[in-house]
C-alpha cells in the first residue's frame, strides 16, 4: 500500500519529502499495519480507506469527499472525522456530501441542503440550528401509546420510547396534562435541542 501511495503522490509532483506525510495517512486511518501489504489482499473496510488513503496522497488544498463513511465501521467512521477535523484546522478545505446529519453537524462549519438536486437552504451550520429553536422530547410511557391529541407532535417512536417535537419548551407542561388525563404515565423523560435532522425535516417540508 505505501508504495501505492508514493505514485499517487509522485503524480502530483510530490518526491520522498512526503513520505512523512503519508505515514501520518496510515497512522490517522488505522493503516500503519496494513502498509505493507497488497491492495488486493485487504478487505472491503480496508479498501476504503486505502482509498482515502489516497485521495490524501498529495496533500491536496482542496478534498472532496463523496459519502466517506457509507458503509464503515464506527471505529473507522471516528478515526476518519478527527481526521478530517485536523486537516481542516490546518488549512484545508474540505467538501463532504453525505447523508448522515450526525456528520455534517460534527464536521461542516457551512451546510447546503439539497431536495431532488435543488440546493433548499445553504448556511452556516450554527445559522441553520437557530433557525428553529425547537426541541426533542423523548418519553418512556407505560402503557406504551400516546393519546390522539399528541399524535401531531410526534417524530418517533422505539418501544416504550416516544419522540415528540417541541417549538417551546413550555409545551412540555401541555403534554404532561394530556398524558395524565389519558391515564399514562411516564417512567422516563429526556430533552434535547433541535438537531440538524429536525432542521431538514422542517426545511424540506416548507418546499
Amino acid at each position: 500500500m505505501c508504495e501505492m501511495l508514493r505514485f499517487q503522490a509522485g503524480y502530483f509532483g510530490r518526491g520522498p519529502e512526503n513520505d512523512a506525510w503519508i505515514d501520518e495517512i496510515l497512522e490517522g486511518l488505522h493503516l500503519a499495519d496494513k502498509a505493507h501489504t497488497n491492495m488486493r489482499a485487504l478487505s472491503g473496510g480496508m479498501k476504503r480507506r486505502a482509498l482515502i488513503a489516497q485521495a490524501l496522497a498529495h496533500k491536496p488544498p482542496v478534498l472532496v469527499l463523496d459519502e466517506p463513511t457509507a458503509g464503515v465501521d464506527v471505529e473507522l467512521r471516528q478515526a476518519l472525522w478527527e481526521f478530517i477535523k485536523r486537516l481542516n484546522r490546518e488549512g484545508h478545505t474540505i467538501i463532504l456530501t453525505t447523508h448522515y446529519l450526525e456528520e455534517a453537524e460534527t464536521l461542516c462549519s457551512r451546510v447546503a441542503m439539497m431536495k431532488q438536486g435543488e440546493i433548499v437552504a445553504l448556511d452556516t451550520t450554527q445559522n441553520l440550528l437557530d433557525r428553529f429553536q425547537s426541541k426533542k422530547l423523548k418519553l418512556k410511557l407505560a402503557p406504551a401509546r400516546l393519546p390522539e391529541s399528541l399524535l401531531p407532535l410526534q417524530r418517533g417512536e422505539e418501544g416504550n420510547y416516544f419522540t415528540l417535537a417541541l417549538d417551546e419548551t413550555a409545551q412540555i407542561e401541555y403534554v404532561l396534562a394530556e398524558l395524565r388525563a389519558a391515564g399514562i404515565s411516564v417512567e422516563d423523560l429526556q430533552l434535547s435541542e433541535a438537531d440538524l435532522e429536525d432542521v431538514f425535516v422542517k426545511i424540506v417540508g416548507r418546499q
